[in-house]
């Protein structure tokens, strides 16, 4: 079969879930199940709970101490101290033991005097029912302790046990037939050959559904073939309850399962206009839910977080969470078309007590972009996106309080980036890094509009070969502004292992391919300078067009594709075991506001940088210089 699936008609977002929804609570059933309290956690009720016992059982004492008549007390004063015997007018309690008559008092130890075997005194007379609990006072049987539909935690599985409850109904769990496809792809753990693709979608489906209360059943994987994908949905429909099926559901030759699908039931969508994540398949198969998911991450955890998930609430009762959703500044650009409602993946921090988003890699395959995530800005369809610095909503994947002791980091990458978000946690706990890499004047210009509280920069000044003060100067005249001083580093030539193409210099630039960095990176500032240097054009680099957003990602591309040069610095070049030509040392180091330094978490990112932690991993990674670290140099 060779036939394309073509995107004649893409339907909203709103329409689609509506339309699928709608259809689906037609054959959806909510089954019940009976399980151990113990067990519950989690669950979801499928009806209400209430108590056949009642908590406490008997009244019982509040305290320590002895339980009276408290008509015999009548009297007592420090005056005039009453004495009572033992047996006749008291007798001792512990907390919880039952107060049964003629006694319905309780006299807290720490108020008796004269304390013998056989009698006590008191100095205060007391009221009926003092310090005792009344039975019922907790809970009372037959009064409802938990509703429908609710989700069982820790606290309700103390009080249903205090109720008497041992068992309770729950929503049973869905069973999820989870298929991948793809004759490129290979289970984790098993080495991959060339054009050979890790199946990992299978694993964040399988770990969703259990997230969201269901089973997950997982198939072994089936290849671009036809029959075998409509024998496996069979299969995996007669078995489950509802049935996903990972890729094969765009527009290729060998995209099969919208044409499965139809042969087996009805597709009710095939293409949602959402970004990413568009070829996406609603269907219904045996009276089920099929769910056809496109193969690049992004795109499938935005599907299933849109389309599965309600699904699976209809099955388990539980109702809808969302996202709490604010307001934020994004702190880049965001062009979106008319034609989809966008996600858009964001790093998140507060920033003079503004909400700042920073948008990250917006690709459908760039699955680090969720781990990263701290929220998602959402474009609706009818925009064609946001400017620099516009409020936007923003639906929060972390709690705001997090989010408010995070320091946020806009400018040039480097790999101790990552190591200080390692650290921090660790050496400052409750604070984080949030660090995004826009290259070295991007991240100066976000620090100018007050959307950082760092801006890593590496930026040599041509005219008197000094790093960094000199922009610091121009960008902002009338600023108070320091430097935190970061690490020395080495920049050079990074090569294939063995340097096959024999590159030596700057010059051998003009006969290989060359990827280059991101405008306004320092790394591309300095290779401009050495390109003006040795008289080379830009244009006479084969590849100077050829973007990586990081040192790690210019190394990969020497490292596995045609690509015979980067410039970057020594400990990429190490970790990518790559070759190394090097071209000088440079600065690397932590723009700032003054007023920005008395923050607690730029103390804390202070002590971490001069941390020894931190100074053995810079050791470890090779091509760092850590002298002055951490110093504070006012511009």
């Amino acid at each position: 079969m060779e036939k394309r699936n073509l995107y004649l008609h893409t339907t909203p977002v709103d329409e689609a879930k509506e339309l699928y929804n709608k259809e689906i609570k037609k054959c959806v059933s909510v089954r019940k199940e009976e399980v151990p309290v113990q067990d519950s956690l989690g669950r979801i009720t499928a009806e209400a709970v209430h108590a056949v016992l009642c908590s406490p059982l008997f009244n019982a004492s509040a305290m320590d101490g002895i339980m009276v008549n408290a008509a015999r007390t009548a009297g007592a004063s420090e005056e005039h101290p009453l004495t009572l015997k033992r047996g006749k007018d008291f007798k001792v309690v512990d907390t919880g033991d039952p107060v049964r008559e003629p006694y319905n008092a309780v006299i807290m130890a720490e108020d008796l005097l004269g304390v013998d075997e056989d009698t006590v005194q008191i100095i205060a007379a007391v009221s009926p029912w003092s310090h005792i609990r009344p039975i019922g006072e907790d809970i009372v049987a037959g009064e409802m302790l938990l509703p429908g539909h609710h989700r069982i935690r820790p606290v309700d599985i103390g009080v249903l046990l205090g109720g008497g409850i041992c068992h309770v109904q729950v929503t049973a769990r869905p069973r999820v037939g989870i298929i991948p496809t793809g004759t490129e792809m290979i289970p984790p753990g098993q080495e991959p050959g060339e054009g050979q693709i890790i199946d990992s979608n299978s694993g964040m489906f399988a770990a969703l559904v259990q997230q969201y209360g269901g089973v997950p059943d997982v198939s072994p994987i089936v290849e671009d073939d036809y029959e075998k994908i409509l024998a496996a949905v069979r299969r995996a429909v007669a078995d489950n309850d509802m049935v996903i099926v990972n890729a094969g559901s765009s527009a290729g030759t060998e995209d099969y399962t919208v044409h499965v699908l139809r042969k087996l039931g009805t597709v009710l969508i095939h293409g949602v206009a959402i970004k990413p994540g568009k070829p996406v398949i609603l269907a219904v198969v045996d009276n089920k839910p099929v769910i056809g998911l496109p193969g690049y991450p992004v795109s499938a955890y935005i599907d299933f977080e849109t389309f599965v998930k309600p699904v699976m609430e209809l099955f388990t009762g539980a109702a809808p969470e969302d996202h709490p959703v604010e307001e934020a500044v994004v702190s880049r650009r965001l062009v979106s078309s008319l034609k989809h409602r966008e996600y858009v993946r964001v790093k998140l921090g507060e920033v003079d007590g503004r909400l700042i988003a920073s948008p990250l890699v917006r690709g459908a395959a760039a699955a680090t972009s969720l781990v990263r995530a701290d929220g998602v800005c959402v474009i609706g369809q009818n925009l064609e996106g946001y400017e620099a610095g516009e409020k936007v909503p923003v639906e929060l994947w972390r709690s705001r309080e997090e989010i408010r002791h995070t320091i946020v980091s806009i400018g040039s990458h480097d790999m101790i980036m990552d190591f200080l978000a390692d650290l921090l946690p660790d050496l400052s706990p409750g604070v984080h890094l949030s660090s995004t890499h826009v290259g070295s004047m991007a991240g100066l210009m976000a620090l100018k509009r007050g959307e950082a509280h760092i801006a890593p920069t590496h930026l040599l000044d041509e005219e008197t070969g000094v790093y960094n003060t000199a922009y610091l100067r121009r960008i902002f005249p009338d600023r108070e502004m320091a430097l935190i001083k970061g690490v020395t580093r080495i920049q050079g030539l990074m090569v294939k292992k063995g340097n096959p193409a024999d590159i030596r210099s700057i010059r051998d630039l003009l006969r290989c391919r060359y990827a280059n960095r991101q405008r306004g990176a320092g790394t591309r500032v300095l290779l401009d300078h050495l390109l003006k240097k040795e008289g080379i054009r830009p244009e006479q680099i084969d590849g100077y067009e050829l973007e990586a957003a990081t040192h790690m990602a210019a190394a990969a591309l020497v490292k596995e594709s045609g690509v015979d040069a980067a410039m970057g610095i020594y400990a990429a070049a190490k970790a990518m075991d790559l070759d190394f030509i090097e071209v000088g040392e440079e600065e690397y180091d932590f723009a700032i506001e003054r007023k920005n330094l008395a923050l607690p978490f730029i103390r804390d990112f202070i002590r971490a940088l001069q941390s020894e932690q931190f100074r053995a991993r810079v050791r470890e990674a090779g091509g760092y210089g850590t002298e002055g670290i951490g110093e504070i140099i006012r511009v």
